[in-house]
């Protein structure tokens, strides 16, 4: 297992906790006042690297729960945790590869036969959003997606720089760098005086650091270690950034083969499958 470094004294204020999975049931609701928790549902790569879940974060506040991307995995991950996806108000799509988006047809067949769903569910995401992701359950599921949804869908297609309001968390675009084919987001959350920041997919950019600083947590990608790339950041590269960055906490994650090969060379804590981290 990677080894896991404290980002400097501010961490015992900034994770109030990192716990084990989060339980979905209404129990759940014990989550205080006050607080924002960040559950890993998947950390791995778009290769699945170590056996980990594909890329999927959610994001637990007293007034709204959310995910921050939405790979193909989402509901052997969710299930294994547990959550109850029944709760779910929205899903935000950092960009549209396969890895990152592909899950969300599969909640849609949840909510149809598993999971039985009449309240809206918002999906945000970048230009093109909502035509990819009917496009693609069209593919999957040609009868299913041939017939209404028994729950509205609402589509909202973000701009670079906008501020969008889920229930009582307040979230902001940030354009970053991947592919030159498609626009990519990070996305900053805030809520009750907590904040978190979530990389998506990226090449080290300034915008980033700037936005990292100050955040209580700081989820970052992390793809290769000897590799790279100029759409993903490698080990190095966070490595002789992470004390500068100013954020409170620093977890990596989309962590990809290279990385997980070598441990014992990982000073950085590294984002595993279920682990929960209350801000």
């Amino acid at each position: 297992m990677a080894l896991e470094a404290r980002q400097g004294a501010n961490d015992r204020r900034a994770a109030r906790a990192v716990r084990g999975p989060a339980s979905g049931s209404r129990a759940d609701e014990t989550l205080a006042q006050r607080v924002m928790r960040m559950t890993v549902l998947g950390s791995g790569d778009a290769f699945g690297a170590g056996g980990r879940f594909h890329s999927a974060y959610l994001v637990e506040t007293p007034g709204a729960s959310f995910l921050l991307d939405c790979g193909p995995s989402i509901l052997q991950a969710a299930k294994r945790v547990p959550w109850d996806l029944s709760r779910l108000d929205a899903v935000m799509l950092t960009h549209l590869h396969g890895d990152h988006f592909g899950g969300v047809p599969f909640l849609f067949m949840e909510y149809r036969y598993e999971s039985p769903r009449t309240r809206p569910l918002a999906i945000y995401g970048p230009e093109g959003t909502e035509q990819r992701v009917k496009a693609l359950f069209r593919v999957l599921y040609e009868r299913s997606a041939a017939d209404p949804l028994p729950f509205p869908v609402e589509y909202h297609e973000l701009e670079p720089g906008e501020t969008v309001h889920i229930g009582d968390a307040r979230v902001n675009a940030i354009r970053v760098r991947h592919v030159p084919e498609l626009v990519a987001f990070a996305y900053r959350v805030e809520a009750h005086g907590r904040s978190l920041l979530y990389s998506g997919d990226t090449a080290w950019n300034d915008d980033l650091a700037s936005n990292a600083r100050g955040v209580d947590l700081f989820v970052c990608e992390c793809s290769t270690y000897e590799t790279k790339l100029d759409i993903h950041i490698s080990y190095p590269e966070i490595a002789e950034r992470a004390r500068s960055l100013g954020c409170r906490r620093l977890v990596l994650s989309h962590l990809g083969s290279e990385l997980l090969r070598r441990p014992g060379d990982l000073k950085l804590e590294c984002a595993r499958d279920g682990m929960s981290v209350d801000l």
